[in-house]
């Protein structure tokens, strides 16, 4: 059976140091997993799907993506770093892809394998998968981990319908082991490090999602190779490497842009990008609204991996250069990866993915169910304005945070001026109350 811990694992972080308890983060988070505390965002980490629109607005870059370090590479006698195709797409025209992987390599890799010339085989197994499952409709993609995560967290009664296959990265790592195991290669020699373009899939390697481990070794954040590379290749010291395996080619798929999957689908795909847009969608699966689609292609960021939070270029230029060089599935099939087409589709499932819902207020149902009825009860004296003087994002999560003993009702910057009216808290109270939320340095009079 998979692991079903407690906690996933989280790539986001939050600089407190850096912190100024600004609810920009709060506000956009599409999963109401930001809180303000004593002048700080604080994660719920049972919330976060990591899709970083809560990086993408700090206006003070107080939240990060943590990474490995990029040494970790020097642990293995062969570093495969397993390259998204929009990671060539930020370079200008006349860095060809070439030149980009060699700089790669210079910098101790000693192969670069594009993770997207998986994608021909796993277009095939997801046509056989929806034909083997007629009932499954829509079937899910489950190559973006926000969106696995999400469902399990937003939409539980939707986990049912991801399809359990594994996304090009795990294919792609799978043929790589196989391959090197097959060329003499010993397992402990081998360090796969993938180059991300995103938060979901570092915390998809760190806690897989449907499998007990990840064939990854490690990740470097794509912002952090890229700044390598262009510096290398703009001082013009690429050198041919000594040792250049010949597995990276000199084509695009486009399967990591909007429709890329989809459009390999056979019946009524849609293809969905921007997590509310998600949303969107998938409130209306949920609620039968929209009916008849066999397969959904759903995407995080915008324009898919070309709006990876890691990408430093422009995302509708990325997608252009990738549109502009991609060639068709069926040009792939003289790849080596299909000599190991059998190989891999044998392994390329995963376990059920089960629902983690957010919504969830204690494992105990008749605890759950008292909870949710003092929520309900709470929210019913609560403004209704969604001000988010509380901290919370609205006034809903808010009385929720309540019932489950994270807040208290004085927060409440409406309760609390009608309690100083009434007489049963003084003003200093109240403003102790506030800066329990805000912080102490919010409330400094600055008048000379």
């Amino acid at each position: 059976m998979a692991k079903d811990n407690k906690q996933f694992y989280h790539a986001l972080k939050v600089s407190y140091d850096s912190c100024i308890g600004c609810s920009h983060c709060m506000i956009s988070c599409p999963t109401e997993a930001i809180r303000i505390r004593e002048g700080k965002a604080i994660i719920y980490e049972n919330k976060c799907v990591d899709c970083g629109e809560c990086l993408k607005v700090c206006p003070v870059y107080a939240i990060y993506i943590e990474e490995d370090d990029f040494n970790k590479i020097n642990n293995y006698k062969h570093r495969i770093a397993l390259v998204p195709e929009v990671f060539f797409g930020q370079f200008p025209a006349e860095m060809s892809k070439k030149q980009i992987s060699d700089a790669i390599l210079a910098f101790g890799f000693t192969e670069v394998v594009e993770v997207e010339i998986s994608a021909p085989i796993l277009a095939a197994q997801i046509n056989n998968y929806a034909a083997a499952n007629p009932d499954v409709k829509p079937l899910i993609s489950s190559f973006c981990p926000a969106i696995v995560r999400l469902i399990q967290v937003k939409f539980p009664a939707l986990t049912q319908n991801i399809m359990l296959l594994k996304p090009p990265i795990d294919i792609t790592s799978l043929y790589v082991r196989k391959k090197m195991s097959e060329e003499g290669v010993q397992p402990e020699d081998i360090g796969v490090f993938y180059i991300s373009t995103c938060a979901a899939k570092i915390a998809a390697i760190k806690s897989p999602v449907g499998e007990d481990i990840s064939l990854i070794n490690g990740i470097i954040n794509m912002d952090t190779l890229f700044n390598k590379v262009f510096k290398y290749l703009k001082n013009e010291k690429s050198q041919e490497p000594e040792e250049v395996y010949k597995s990276i080619n000199d084509t695009f798929s486009g399967w990591s842009l909007t429709s890329g999957e989809s459009s390999h689908i056979k019946g009524r795909s849609l293809a969905i990008d921007g997590i509310h847009n998600t949303i969107e969608i998938l409130e209306k699966v949920e609620n039968e609204e929209i009916k008849n689609i066999d397969f959904l292609e759903l995407r995080a960021c915008d324009e898919s991996c070309a709006g990876g939070v890691l990408l430093t270029a422009n995302r509708f230029l990325v997608a252009e250069t990738i549109n502009n060089s991609k060639v068709s599935l069926q040009e792939y099939q003289t790849l080596d990866i299909n000599h190991y087409k059998d190989y891999i589709t044998e392994r390329m499932t995963i376990q059920k993915v089960k629902p983690r819902s957010m919504m969830k207020l204690d494992e105990n149902m008749e605890i759950a169910m008292m909870k949710l009825k003092k929520a309900s009860k709470i929210l019913q004296s609560l403004s209704l304005t969604d001000c988010t003087a509380c901290g919370a994002p609205n006034c809903q999560a808010f009385a929720n945070d309540i019932a489950q003993g994270n807040a208290e009702i004085n927060q409440c910057f409406f309760i609390q001026r009608n309690k100083e009216i009434s007489g049963e808290i003084t003003v200093e109270e109240s403003v102790n109350e506030l800066k329990k939320i805000w912080g102490t340095r919010k409330f400094i009079n600055k008048r000379k």
